[in-house]
């Protein structure tokens, strides 16, 4: 555990990185985001911190910030950063107008000098050529020591396949280097294999190579954790039908826990469970789900199916072929339930479900982020538009805010690595 550790998060979203920290032993002591949907349930979850909602780049908001971030052992967040894979010829990150929330990170870890922290973006920022720029900004001219790594969610106990970039810095006074994070390689061991059956297509997980022991067999044991499944993750939750507009239920209303991960993520939820609300489905995506296998997308379906409209009824742009386009790889993708999810997005019809022709709730979303059923999605009860709040209304915030979060267990993994070594070197800070 992590007693008397202080964590701050900036960028915070719902607070994904906050609730993983807070799982570690860390006191949440500040919020900061610029959306005040998300503000509002990071208030509802984490009542003990400071929340700070409006733009970080207003002088008024950042001096808020740094005030709140004062005394933070760590510092986290996930900062937009627009303009990366346009960098080039060694133009630097920090003078682009479209990375000044980047910017702003870098400045307020500047200027509060915690004794650690951690900044997650995108993996693809690895392949732009910008990692060593983005050290060496985080380096704030030999204050820190910062190491970079890409990890994926999966690895670490989340149903889910989610590769972020992550950076650590300790703070130079503290003498020691910022650790590597080592989780299951599950992800890249093992995968979906597509076979062609006499009547239909068919996916199999299959093991690419054999590290230690069985992964495969880790992740079909449902009293094993360390590596879930799409089904150990939301398999109580299958009684949930399309068009329920029920937002809250008793827990007695769902199927019995049936794994190690249902009740942990069950753990401290009381005798209700919020976010349940399953969207309505449209006849001709219940007709296309018909006809798609568990694991399957868009190129499994049967010829017949591919017609734009199916039933006459006419919904979402039309592309002019009179057929699905390429976009609708990404409308009609089906969870497997013995594997984990691929990488969730904002939106509810990014994933259906493996077994029910539904999409997910968000609760659902949650699940398969690693978020706890304690853990409860909402958005600021001040109608219309709001500064920093992005339209689509209260649903699509709610999908937005799971789908955009760090997941919680990932988290928790880097708090854990990180109080270790702070504990071990934890005496010692530079004084100004």
């Amino acid at each position: 555990m992590s007693r008397g550790l202080r964590v701050a998060d900036l960028f915070s979203g719902a607070g994904g990185f906050s609730e993983g920290f807070r799982q570690a032993g860390y006191e949440v002591v500040a919020g900061s985001d610029i959306d005040p949907d998300a503000c509002a349930t990071y208030a509802l979850n984490f009542p003990e911190a400071r929340v700070i909602n409006g733009d970080i780049r207003q002088a008024a908001v950042r001096g808020q910030v740094l005030e709140a971030v004062a005394g933070a052992d760590v510092v986290v967040g996930g900062p937009p950063c627009q303009a990366f894979s346009q960098v080039r010829n060694h133009a630097r990150l920090m003078d682009d107008p479209r990375n000044s929330l980047y910017g702003e990170f870098v400045r307020i870890v500047g200027k509060a000098e915690p004794k650690a922290f951690v900044m997650e973006n995108v993996p693809g920022l690895e392949q732009m050529g910008v990692k060593e720029q983005v050290i060496e900004d985080l380096a704030l001219h030999g204050a820190y020591r910062v190491k970079a790594q890409v990890l994926d969610a999966a690895d670490f106990g989340v149903p889910q396949t989610r590769q972020r970039i992550v950076f650590i810095g300790i703070h130079s006074s503290l003498a020691a280097d910022p650790p590597l994070l080592r989780g299951s390689d599950a992800a890249s061991a093992l995968f979906l294999e597509r076979r062609n059956g006499s009547s239909r297509v068919r996916y199999e997980v299959r093991e690419r190579i054999r590290l230690s022991g069985s992964l495969l067999g880790q992740l079909q044991d449902p009293d094993d954790a360390a590596v879930v499944t799409a089904e150990q993750a939301i398999g109580d939750l299958s009684v949930l039908k399309a068009g329920d507009t029920r937002d809250v239920l008793g827990m007695g209303e769902l199927l019995a826990a049936s794994s190690a991960y249902q009740r942990r993520m069950r753990g401290g939820a009381g005798g209700t469970i919020a976010n349940v609300n399953v969207p309505r489905i449209n006849p001709d995506t219940r007709i296309r789900l018909s006809g798609l296998p568990p694991g399957g997308n868009v190129h499994d379906l049967p010829e017949d199916m591919t017609e734009r409209y199916l039933t006459g009824a006419l919904w979402g742009p039309h592309n002019g072929s009179g057929r699905l386009g390429r976009r609708h790889y990404y409308a009609y993708r089906r969870l497997h339930p013995g594997l984990w999810s691929w990488t969730l997005n904002t939106k509810a019809d990014s994933v259906y479900h493996y077994k029910s022709r539904r999409a997910l709730c968000v609760r659902e979303f949650a699940r398969l982020q690693s978020f706890p059923d304690r853990f409860v999605f909402t958005t600021d009860p001040r109608r219309g538009p709001l500064p920093g709040r992005i339209e689509g209304g209260a649903g699509h915030s709610r999908y937005r805010q799971a789908g955009n979060a760090v997941p919680p267990l990932l988290a928790r993994s880097i708090a854990g690595a990180l109080s270790r070594l702070l504990a071990a070197g934890g005496a010692a800070r530079k004084t100004a």
